[in-house]
């Protein structure tokens, strides 16, 4: 199972309106609830390092993502890395999952 990392910096100034974006994404998954997606997004202790990884597919359609992406290229303060990275396990509460 592979996922996508994606991690950027935002100019200081943009930060809390690159986090609302995000939580509107958010907000929007859990009424949509697209079948087979994982998506996490965090927010480094520097305040301006975000980082995302998605693994399925859905996540392009949502109307709260399409807004989020937008203008992304404006409140970045350098360059966007994306990477394939490949699960080992992950752990959700009760629930253990594991690469076969």
């Amino acid at each position: 199972m592979s996922a996508a990392v994606i991690r950027y910096q935002t100019a200081p100034e943009s930060a809390e309106e690159n986090q609302r974006l995000i939580e509107n994404v958010f907000a929007e998954l859990a009424t949509a609830a697209p079948a087979g997606l994982r998506y996490s997004s965090f927010r480094l202790a520097d305040g301006v390092t975000f980082v995302h990884v998605v693994d399925g597919e859905g996540l392009p359609e949502l109307a709260a993502f399409q807004e989020f992406q937008r203008e992304l290229g404006h409140r970045l303060a350098g360059n966007l890395t994306r990477e394939e990275a490949t699960l080992i396990g992950s752990y959700a509460g009760a629930v253990a999952t594991t690469r076969t």
